[in-house]
């Protein structure tokens, strides 16, 4: 009987050490398998317009690229709120409060006015601008190299473009003097391109006269203004006025049969004359990459403001023909796309 207590309790002594083992291992395996179902948070990203979604849906796309091109799909692995404000200026500071509200990780901004708005409702929640003229000068970042603050992103040089843009205007208008250029004081950056282009008049020899634009009304006056005043050539600003009414001011160049030069190919797309600028598409895919490196944990104060890489040239020779004004040879050899 003693022999059969000792190898009892020798056998009781080895089982107790595996069996402490084996709950271990359960206990493990029980905290992995919790951990698991921890469900994974998704990114969510807001993006603010001032203009409507069929201004901007080629800008939208190129950042949705931008996303996939580094592992982000929306509605799987990330979500997107959408506020566009359809050209309504009051809109855009309701749709960026509303985004604040929804504790969004970043918000990319499409504009210079959104991009106020966007400051206005928060200073903790990151910014990523999809473009703007001069985000020094507009009071969005302390400098390009470094931004300060909770805002980042990239630059059009806008206001360094504006020269260039009358230049070519000066190519395809013979005997070129007078230019009106419509712009709005509601738009940041809006007085940095106006003085641009006085410069760049007074350096050329042409005389410039600005018209101010609010709303499309004040687009039909302002063509009917520079056609009283016998302008040979109009230059519009960026502002989301002329921007949500694309077509409408299409309709105005080829009434007014004033050639004009616009900021973004979509214009011209639209039925516009011509345009030179920063590829908005190549600005907002590279916008991604700055919503990639905030939601891996960087701080926009230390991320860089970039400036355009890519510029093009788009011109329309079904408008040309319209407004009865021949594209001198050399000038289409440089556009990037024509639109026959």
């Amino acid at each position: 009987m003693r022999t059969a207590t000792v190898m009892t309790q020798a056998s009781n002594s080895k089982q107790t050490p595996f069996i402490c083992f084996v709950a271990g291992a359960m206990l493990f395996g029980l905290c992995i398998f919790a951990q698991a179902q921890q469900p994974t948070k998704v990114p969510k990203i807001g993006f603010l317009s001032a203009v409507p979604l069929s201004t901007m849906s080629a800008r939208v796309e190129a950042f949705r690229q931008g996303l996939r091109e580094l592992g982000y799909i929306e509605g799987q692995n990330t979500l997107i709120e959408y506020r566009f404000a359809e050209g309504k200026l009051d809109q855009v500071s309701h749709n960026a409060a509303e985004l604040v509200r929804l504790n969004v990780d970043a918000i990319v901004t499409a504009g210079a006015t959104d991009t106020r708005a966007a400051k206005k409702a928060t200073a903790t929640i990151p910014i990523v601008m999809g473009f703007d003229s001069d985000p020094v000068a507009s009071g969005f970042v302390a400098s390009l190299a470094r931004p300060g603050g909770n805002i980042t992103g990239l630059s059009s040089l806008t206001p360094e473009i504006t020269g260039k843009q009358m230049e070519l205007l000066r190519e395809i208008v013979p005997g070129l003097v007078h230019v009106a250029a419509l712009g709005s004081s509601l738009e940041p950056g809006n007085a940095q391109t106006l003085r641009e282009a006085e410069g760049a008049a007074q350096v050329l020899g042409l005389k410039l006269q600005y018209l101010e634009v609010q709303s499309f009304n004040a687009l039909e006056s302002a063509f009917k203004a520079a056609i009283k005043e016998r302008t040979q050539a109009l230059i519009v600003f960026r502002n989301p006025v002329a921007s949500s009414h694309r077509k409408q001011v299409a309709g105005l160049v080829a009434t007014s049969r004033l050639p004009v030069m616009f900021p973004r190919r979509d214009y011209v797309e639209s039925g516009g004359l011509m345009s030179y600028g920063a590829s908005d598409t190549d600005l907002f895919r590279r916008a991604a990459i700055y919503v990639d490196k905030i939601l891996k944990g960087a701080k926009p104060a230390d991320l860089p403001v970039e400036q355009p890489t890519k510029f093009e040239l788009v011109i329309n020779l079904k408008t040309a023909k319209q407004i009865g004004l021949t594209i001198p040879p050399n000038v289409l050899a440089r556009a990037d796309r024509v639109i026959k």
